[in-house]
């Protein structure tokens, strides 16, 4: 993706997850896709290109082609209609090694977000952890979650979402020299 439409991408998750400004966005994130095309000077054909090709999966268009909306990660109050489901026995989360202090001791917790993010391999959790420098990926015991009936929900992308993971379901945690296999 070209550094143009790259920052066209930046500007959406702003909007559609952060601070939608004046847009007119329903109680469940969506808003019009003509309105957003206005708003980010951005054609159609960008649009989709920027929605199908994201890595993440981030955005998701309405069957009727109408509306857009993030599908998780927001920090302001929509409802993406979550539903509780029951995930693999583990997950994992990926931070900064400087987290792990605090992680320890105070959980993992959603910060400025709605919720705390969760992926179904290290890789991913990897992934996310670099961006953030000395990453680490944390392993989560959810077999004792679902047994203490925590509820995890597993977002449209496939990311699974928490509202605070306790350290007493933390299970491991790796080096991201280990996984990226540097050690």
């Amino acid at each position: 993706m070209n550094k143009e439409l790259e920052n066209k991408g930046r500007a959406l998750s702003k909007l559609l997850r952060h601070q939608p400004d004046d847009l007119e966005m329903d109680k469940n994130g969506w808003v019009s896709v003509n309105e957003l095309l206005e708003k980010v000077d951005i054609t159609q054909e960008e649009l989709e290109f920027i929605v199908t090709t994201n890595d993440k999966q981030r955005f998701v268009i309405s069957e009727d082609t109408t509306k857009i909306r993030a599908n998780q990660g927001h920090s302001i109050d929509v409802d993406v209609e979550l539903k509780v489901t029951d995930p693999p026995e583990f997950l994992y989360h990926g931070t900064s090694g400087k987290n792990l202090p605090n992680i320890r001791n105070e959980g993992i917790k959603k910060m400025n977000r709605l919720h705390v993010h969760l992926s179904e391999d290290m890789i991913t959790a990897f992934n996310v952890a670099k961006r953030k420098g000395s990453p680490v990926v944390i392993e989560i015991n959810t077999f004792h979650m679902r047994a203490d009936k925590i509820k995890l929900y597993l977002s449209k992308n496939n990311i699974w979402l928490a509202d605070y993971i306790d350290p007493k379901y933390i299970k491991t945690v790796t080096s991201g020299k280990i996984i990226a296999g540097e050690i």
